[in-house]
């Protein structure tokens, strides 16, 4: 452990002239160093058990290292990207055999040993890209140097980083409730009321904790992270710190972000002088609000658009540690003005409805053409809803969807068609619905009449297990993705656990089994069979099959969970 500690040393040696101390996790060394900042100044080691904050540019990788102890050790590593997907890997590094015993100090062993870290690139553990807050995590990991590298391809960035070797006791991110969507439970044409089942992290572990909201026209934010660089890039042109400049990940003010400290520190933010004879472009406003509002699970949005589609998420944040965890956002619209009741759609587009608990919505679709035939299409995204559908006042169609639906009904020449939407008693309701004249120039790809996915008993093995899904007439892309699932695991836990009209684009990269294209003339002949490897023994998985059409646009199939046998 001595030669540990040496070689990591010497790594850190050219970025500071003064003697630094390892971060340990001795309790009595691990609030002093997380005090002395220049213990941090510009360091590549990440210290156990705090989170630190740096800065990435674009194409150019930035390493970092991590001690472990002792053997048998449980470690687990987070990374946090905030504005760009990062593409990052965990490697523990090999070190010589320490000869010596206790570490005599020579310098020519030494020597070998820095040119053998430099040269060895160690045994990767982990890898991931993209920009979802991805960890690592072994309940026994063996002493040695951790060595962690970041790249940024897209453009320059920030991240975050924790690291710890007591994850059980630490536990900084707030734990989120069985059900962690955000519901909407009254909708206005300018306020919109959101509620949520608050974090266990208040109610059983009794820390204290704040609930923060954040509002924007755009999309959903996977991280705190993410919301605070779009803020900071909205308030001023934020300056990305230059090689070599001094900073401390713990200093925010020189990423754009407030300093905790009153004046004391140079912040960027507020005094953003540009250089003389430099021409300096402002960046286009964004349209967003972060509203913290302590530990309340229930908040109302005012002042908002009619007939604008917003989108929600909501942020539990660990007041000790200041670290968050995000719910499972959500988006709806506004209601119109009092004369606007009815929605048109238009032919072979697909438009997003939110219907509130309880609630109707009334849409209009008057082809301008003469048809035989009209084809819709409704993607239900989490709870049922009643359809019915009037040609000219007569009824056609009267029922429930849940999932996916595709209704073909006769056509009439100059025929209008009435679309009622009625929500249910559980909750609000979202959907996707697309109305078309041509229904081989859709936007979503075609269906079978049966959307289930097969699993065939007898095929299963301890690390395999086959299955089979019908396809159409038209040729379209599959994507399956596995995921391990507890054994309990149950059909009301696939419903809270995402909005299903997302997409494969929000699924892990570990979760993806494969792609592939299939078609076949003959509907009889229209299915297809994989086999999915490398699964462990006696665990249960959720599978999930996707289906991409031309327009991009994606249908999941009905989940099934398999599981592998215990014995072979």
């Amino acid at each position: 452990m001595v030669l540990l500690h040496w070689c990591l040393l010497w790594l850190l040696f050219p970025l500071s002239s003064r003697t630094q101390k390892l971060p340990t996790r001795d309790e009595e060394l691990f609030q002093m160093q997380i005090r002395d900042k220049a213990f941090f100044h510009d360091s590549s080691v990440i210290p156990d058990g705090a989170e630190i904050s740096s800065y990435l540019f674009r194409d150019t990788p930035k390493r970092y290292f991590f001690v472990v102890e002792e053997d048998n050790t449980p470690l687990s590593v987070t990374v946090t990207p905030c504005d760009a997907p990062l593409e990052w890997k965990l490697s523990l590094q090999e070190l010589p055999e320490d000869t010596s015993g206790e570490g005599s100090g020579d310098l020519e062993p030494l020597e070998q040993q820095k040119q053998q870290i430099i040269n060895e690139e160690g045994t990767e553990l982990f890898s991931y890209k993209g920009n979802d807050v991805e960890y690592f995590i072994s309940s026994s990991s063996p002493s040695g140097l951790y060595q962690l590298d970041l790249l940024s391809t897209e453009k320059d960035t920030h991240f975050k980083v924790y690291a710890t070797t007591t994850p059980e006791s630490d536990q900084p991110y707030p734990e989120l409730p069985y059900d962690p969507r955000v519901d909407v439970t009254s909708l206005g044409r300018t306020t919109i009321t959101l509620a949520w089942k608050p974090s266990p992290t208040a109610s059983l572990l009794k820390q204290p904790i704040q609930y923060c909201v954040v509002i924007n026209k755009e999309h959903n934010f996977k991280s705190l992270c993410a919301v605070e660089a779009k803020l900071s890039a909205d308030d001023a042109f934020m300056m990305a710190p230059k090689p070599g400049l001094d900073f401390s990940p713990f200093d925010f003010a020189h990423f754009g972000f407030p300093s905790d400290n009153s004046g004391k520190e140079r912040s960027f933010q507020a005094k953003p002088f540009p250089k003389l004879g430099r021409h300096v472009y402002s960046r286009p406003k964004v349209d967003i609000q972060k509203i913290c509002i302590g530990n309340k699970n229930i908040f109302t949005v005012s002042d908002l658009k009619p007939d604008t589609q917003y989108y929600f998420d909501v942020f539990v944040v660990n007041v000790n540690s200041n670290m968050s965890t995000a719910y499972v956002g959500t988006f709806a619209r506004t209601k119109e003005e009092a004369k606007q009741k009815t929605v048109e759609l238009k032919d072979g587009k697909v438009t997003d409805i939110f219907v509130k608990r309880k609630g109707a919505k009334f849409l209009r679709f008057a082809p301008v053409s003469s048809h035989q035939k009209v084809t819709f299409f409704i993607h239900s995204c989490l709870d049922a809803v009643q359809i019915q559908v009037r040609r000219d006042g007569k009824l056609l169609l009267s029922q429930n969807v849940e999932g996916i639906q595709q209704f073909q009904l006769r056509g009439k020449p100059k025929a209008k068609y009435l679309i009622r939407l009625k929500g249910n008693k559980k909750g609000a309701s979202l959907l996707k619905i697309l109305a078309t004249t041509r229904p081989t120039k859709q936007s979503f790809p075609s269906l079978p009449e049966d959307t289930r996915i097969k699993a065939f008993d007898k095929l299963r093995t301890c690390s395999s297990a086959t299955v089979a899904w019908l396809g159409t007439q038209e040729r379209n892309k599959f994507c399956i993705y596995k995921k391990e699932v507890d054994d309990n695991y149950n059909e009301d836990q696939k419903r809270r656990e995402q909005n299903q009209c997302l997409g494969p684009d929000i699924r892990k990269k570990s979760e993806k089994v494969l792609c592939k294209y299939f078609h076949s003339q003959n509907l009889q002949k229209a299915v297809t069979t994989e086999t999915i490897k490398g699964l462990q023994p006696g665990k249960s998985y959720l599978l999930d099959v996707y289906v991409i059409g031309h327009g991009g646009h994606s249908v999941k199939y009905q989940s099934k969970v398999v599981k592998t046998r215990k014995f072979c």
